[in-house]
């Protein structure tokens, strides 16, 4: 197998700086490029078509799980592994819905991080041992909340973008959807949570694990 080409996206200098110099020696791994946010992210994929992205899940302009999404859309072929700090199932599963095909605690070992990344090009998912692999896996598969309020995929991306404090008009245009449809969405997404207003909707975004404090 070819050398992994591996493009490294976080908003932190020095933890960009930390893994390069953590992967700088491992065997059969090239580091392609760095990205402080989701927009360089997609930028680069575009210009450097990497095989392997570590993407970090809280970031400005444009978060790691709408970028991931972007990015898998457009290049399927390219495996994306959520690096984060964020201790969540339910984040966990909102990640692979979204396209990644692996997530990574920020706190894990190198030996972690090198076995997620030959894992997922051998075609598995990983998820870190530090969560409870089964119960991601059941998140990912199931539209189920903890509250045992049910929201389609979709509806779970738009109540995440929103939360962000992105506009309708951004939404539609990340998710590639309509402006009126994104509003259905959220009226829908506002009665089955009898949530009234935009911050109504962040706080029951943080409440379903769909936002992390310190992703």
């Amino acid at each position: 197998m070819p050398d992994c080409r591996l493009l490294i996206v976080d908003d932190h200098g020095m933890i960009r700086e930390g893994l390069c110099a953590l992967l700088a020696n491992a065997p059969g791994i090239v580091v392609a490029g760095e990205a402080q946010d989701g927009h360089e992210a997609i930028a680069l994929c575009r210009s450097l078509q990497p095989d392997v992205v570590l993407m970090d899940l809280k970031m400005p302009l444009l978060d790691g799980v709408s970028a991931l999404t972007l990015i898998g859309r457009r290049w399927p072929k390219i495996l994306i592994i959520a690096l984060t700090s964020d201790v969540s199932e339910h984040n966990a599963a909102l990640a692979l819905r979204a396209g990644a095909v692996g997530y990574v605690l920020k706190r894990s070992r190198r030996d972690d991080l090198l076995q997620a990344i030959a894992q997922v090009r051998a075609g598995k998912i990983f998820i870190d041992p530090g969560l409870d692999a089964s119960q991601v896996i059941a998140l990912r598969n199931s539209g189920e909340t903890a509250s045992g309020i049910t929201l389609t995929e979709r509806e779970r991306q738009v109540l995440k973008l929103v939360a962000d404090g992105l506009r309708n008009r951004d939404v539609a245009e990340i998710l590639c959807i309509s402006l009126k449809t994104v509003e259905t969405h959220r009226l829908n997404v506002m009665k089955k949570l009898d949530a009234h207003n935009a911050a109504d909707m962040t706080q029951w975004a943080y409440r379903l694990g769909l936002l992390g404090e310190d992703q």
